[in-house]
């Protein structure tokens, strides 16, 4: 079957048909760092790096790109608000990246290019533009004539005519039109500036990511991604400029994720709940918040709760359960599966696989693998009651088979990676974080609760159960002992 993606400029979904053949190139638009990045580029960045892992499992070689965008009127400003240099900001701020991206279990991609590093290449593709009269310089200053390019607005469905009559642009009155847009914009005092043709200045926003495509993928390419709010203006604006430079098609494929608000409301400083990732983490496991990411379609909005969370956190409870359960049942650890090297994975052997296959090639659609995923943990656990004790080689095998597709599943969406209980050891220790709990007071109440019991004194014992339980300290006994997690 083939993969079929939604392209956004078709408005449809097409079958896959890469450039060359068993070869992925795509380009996804990173962050501007110029602060901590938030809930909504988790979302982009998640999305694109399980079609990554998809891609590449299913066998394509895969040239991944997303870049850095390192100068910008934000970095500048938050620069001379910290009274430091442009650089010491983004080198800050794309540390924090990494550690966010690490922290989510990301794969890095192919490339991650910085635009201060393609000022040339950024030259270049603005002085060919000027040269077929597709750009026009004012005082220093490059713009884009949009009218020179026939078919703008194409990705956005915006007609150019109408974008005008209803203009709410602030109007340059040296644009020749409202919609024409910066290239290259001449140095101000106390800005990053490179010597051009035109002057000192630097790069606009949008020829950025035109030249680290092109340096990289190619002036053909397969896929170019990022958020729905990318498609007008930015992503308009470099088809426009590359197709004009180059003549060529700029992408065969353009893929949107949806937006992410926070209980139903835009995600916003000014109404106070604008969500960082760290701050997720703390409170969360990462590996909840990726499930939450992906449990709906990536074209779909998502709306951020502390329910959704709380959810997301029982499945992620529920696969590793099963996980520990499949590992006592077995008497050994589940055979570790690597994703991209697993030449199962592309198999139809079981109904799983088959299934979960059948989801992802339809446009990623990782809502659906998530519900096959619990469907199998469901149908394992199921096995195991009906065979616990018995334990005969067709249940065995038939359970590690589709426990090994749950960790194959696990290495596509990026979660389930860890031994069960690494996954469970380290929620413990961040909720204790979280609610300043100490770990052996808890385990010097337990030990006196115990004492109270064998002493008959069971009034006691419930105190001091009800007094962890006010702390979100359930205590499970066992008959080898009494233990205890933090209430998510």
């Amino acid at each position: 079957m083939a993969i079929r993606i939604y392209n956004s400029l078709s408005r449809q979904k097409e079958d896959f048909e890469p450039v060359e053949s068993g070869k992925v190139r795509m380009y996804v638009c990173g962050p501007t760092v110029y602060d901590s990045c938030h809930i909504g580029h988790a979302r982009s960045v998640v999305v694109f790096d399980v079609i990554y892992r998809y891609l590449a499992a299913r066998g394509y070689d895969v040239f991944y790109v997303r870049n850095f965008t390192d100068v910008d009127d934000k970095i500048i400003a938050r620069a001379n608000e910290s009274g430091v240099s442009c650089d010491d900001i983004s080198e800050r701020y794309i540390q924090e990246f990494h550690e966010d991206m690490e922290s989510l279990n990301m794969v890095r991609p192919t490339m991650e290019p910085r635009a201060t590093e393609h000022i040339e290449q950024i030259i270049g593709i603005i002085s060919i533009l000027i040269d077929k009269g597709f750009a026009y310089t004012v005082d220093g200053d490059v713009y884009f004539s949009v009218e020179k390019y026939e078919n703008y607005g194409k990705l956005s469905g915006r007609k150019l005519e109408d974008m005008v009559a209803g203009s709410r642009v602030e109007i340059d009155p040296r644009k020749k039109n409202p919609y024409d847009f910066v290239l290259w914009k001449a140095s101000k005092p106390d800005e990053p500036q490179w010597e051009s043709p035109w002057g000192k200045g630097r790069p606009g926003w949008h020829i950025e990511c035109s030249a680290m495509s092109a340096e990289y993928l190619g002036q053909t390419f397969d896929i170019h991604g990022g958020g729905k709010d990318l498609i007008f203006p930015h992503h308009e604006n470099e088809i426009a400029q590359s197709e004009a430079a180059f003549g060529k098609t700029f992408v065969k494929y353009w893929v949107h994720n949806g937006f992410i608000n926070i209980d139903q409301e835009k995600m916003s400083k000014s109404l106070g709940n604008f969500l960082t990732i760290k701050e997720i983490v703390k409170a969360w496991h990462p590996e909840a918040l990726r499930l939450f990411l992906l449990s709906n379609h990536y074209r779909s909005p998502l709306d951020y709760t502390d329910q959704a969370m709380h959810e997301a956190t029982i499945g992620m409870d529920r696969i590793y359960g099963l996980m520990a359960r499949v590992e006592q049942y077995l008497e050994k650890p589940i055979p570790e599966i690597t994703g991209k090297d697993d030449p199962q994975m592309i198999s139809d052997k079981t109904n799983t696989r088959r299934n979960f296959l059948e989801a992802m090639d339809d446009d990623f659609n990782t809502a659906k693998a998530i519900a096959i995923l619990f469907e199998t943990v469901r149908k394992i656990n199921r096995w195991i009651d009906e065979d616990e004790d018995s334990k005969t080689k067709q249940h065995r095998d038939a359970v590690i088979e589709e426990a090994a597709d749950i960790l194959r599943i696990g290495n596509i969406l990026g979660i389930a990676n860890l031994p069960p209980n690494v996954y469970f050891d380290r929620k413990q220790k961040r909720m204790t974080t979280l609610h300043n709990i100490d770990p052996s007071w808890v385990e010097k109440k337990i030990a006196q609760r115990k004492e109270a019991r064998q002493n008959k004194d069971f009034g006691a014992a419930d105190r001091i159960r009800d007094e962890l339980l006010a702390l979100d300290i359930i205590l499970e006994d066992r008959a080898d002992g009494t233990t205890w997690k933090m209430k998510q």
